[in-house]
This record gives C-alpha cells, structure tokens and sequence, in this order.
C-alpha cells in the first residue's frame, strides 16, 4: 500500500504484577519470562498481586493496559492518598516480635483492614529464642480469644509453625521493620537473596530493608508476598460504621446502642463501651478503634 504498511499493534499478553517500584512494575508473563513495564500517563493504581494485560515495548520491556478484576486488595490510607499494599491475595500474615517491640495498635488496623478487604489473618511472633518472648505472646493470647491464628517461631531455627499455613495461599507479610520478615523470605527462598539489616537497639526500631513489594513463588499454588516495614497504617478509607465493624468482638453489640449513630466514643448508653465496662470487650482494642476515630476527626477538621 502507498505509503508503507501500517504498523501493526503488538501483542499482548496476561501477567501478574511480581514486583512494585512506585510507577514501575515487574510482570511475569505465563512462560515465566519477565518484563519490565510502566503504565500509560501518570496511572499508578496497580499493586503486586495485579493480574495484568501488557504489550511489549521494547526487548525486555511492556506498557501496561488493562488491568483484570481483583478477588481482594489490602491497602492503608490518609486523608491525602491510597497506599496499596497487594492484590489478590488469600492471607495476611502480621509479624511481630518481641524486639524491637511491636505497636499492638498497628496489629489492631493491619486485622480492621483485612476484615475489611475479606482477607484472612494470621499472627505471627517471630523470635521466641529472645527471653521478651513469653510477656510479648501472652499479650498476643487477646488475638486468639478473638479467633484469630497465631504462631510462633524462630525464623532463623525453624519456619515449620509457619510454613504449614502458608500452602495453598497467596500471603503477604505486613508489620514494622526489624520484625524479620525479611529474614523469613530468606530461609523460605535462599535464593531470593534478601538484605537484612541489623536492628538499631538504641532506637529501638528497625532499618528499612524492602524498598518495594515482591511476589514470591513458594510452590505452584503458594505464594508470598514480601513488603517494605511500616511504621503506620492509616485507616482514612473506612468510614465509621465501616471501622466498628471491622473490629470482630464489636459486631454483636453494633445496633444496640441508644443512638443510631452512635460513634462508641463517649455517647451515652453505648452498647460498646457497656460490653467493655463488663469486660467482653477489650479495653486495648475499644481504645484503638477510638483512636482511629480521633485521627479521622483531626484530619477532617485540619
């Protein structure tokens, strides 16, 4: 044809987002070979765990198109932005450990927002070798009396407690820096060959040791989902009927109090905090969701 032939369209093929770094993307196509893709214009909605469409680009490299229905996306947010954590997957695993100490309440919004996103959660206390082990897994015992699995381990002796819950999900480990979830990937897949980095005891906190969020294939059907340390888990995105409901041991209670909208914060006659006044409800976990509360008040007034 005059002119020359038009250019015909690449290709394109299904994948899965393997690896996140802000608006680039690792994506394992279905013969394993990986590309290296960004998305069309400033788009960055997309999470490890997304199953994709992609058209190659260049050698080695695609641009994203389409992006297919998620079965769950975990995510934290503020009044400003959305930060997703994973997509599609079937578990969180929330470590902690005994040192460097972990924030019961960032445990108690990584469980609101799994509740939410309906995602399973599962606890894990990493480094029971440590002699803070045993004040560190009676706190957690709470968890348990709410229905919730919890483990123990050793990372660096034995992963067994944690394995066994692992086959046949797609998980992705959540919790502050210097818990060892890094350490964890790294005796589940030597080769994946993950820094870890000394905890800092004076700060008692943990270095940054994942700058970004990778998929790992334990098997055909286990996966595991490794990201960065946080230090908050912001909770903007549920509203406050939203919130209550996503603390478990609230739900009988929810529709008993004196006013419809009852926020369980200091209303009168609030069946919540009756429940707690008698001890069905846990005063560390009513003052955690009140604090969720307070901050959504703070950013909506500032």
């Amino acid at each position: 044809m005059k002119g020359g032939r038009k250019a015909q369209p690449s290709a394109l093929h299904e994948g899965q987002i393997v690896a996140s770094f802000g608006r680039r993307f690792l994506v394992e196509l279905a013969d394993s070979f990986t590309l290296d893709c960004v998305t069309r214009g400033r788009r960055s909605t997309l999470a490890c765990g997304d199953r994709v469409t992609v058209a190659r680009s260049a050698q080695g490299q695609g641009v994203i198109e389409a992006v297919a229905p998620r079965a769950t996306l975990l995510y934290r947010s503020d009044r400003a932005r959305q930060k997703l954590v994973a997509a599609n997957v079937t578990q969180i695993v929330i470590v902690v450990a005994p040192v460097p100490a972990f924030d019961e309440d960032l445990v108690n919004r990584c469980l609101a927002a799994a509740e939410h996103g309906g995602i399973a959660a599962l606890i894990a206390l990493n480094k029971v070798d440590l002699p803070q082990a045993p004040a560190a897994l009676a706190s957690l015992e709470l968890y348990r009396g709410l229905g919730y699995r919890l483990v123990a381990l050793s990372a660096k002796r034995d992963l067994g407690p944690l394995v066994s819950h692992l086959k046949g999900k797609t998980s992705v480990l959540v919790g502050q820096s210097g818990m060892g979830k890094s350490t964890i990937i790294n005796r589940l897949l030597p080769a994946a060959a993950v820094r870890v980095a000394e905890i800092s005891a004076a700060l008692d906190s943990g270095r940054h040791t994942t700058t970004h969020t990778r998929l790992y294939h334990l098997d055909e059907a286990s996966h595991v989902i490794d990201s960065p340390g946080m230090q908050l888990f912001g909770l903007h995105h549920l509203e406050g009927p939203e919130l209550a409901d996503a603390f478990v041991e609230f739900r009988p209670w929810l529709g008993q109090c004196r006013f419809r909208d009852c926020r369980h914060m200091s209303e009168p006659d609030c069946a919540i905090a009756a429940a707690c006044g008698k001890g069905t409800i846990s005063a560390r976990r009513l003052a955690s969701y009140r604090g969720v509360m307070r901050e959504r008040k703070k950013e909506r007034d500032s």
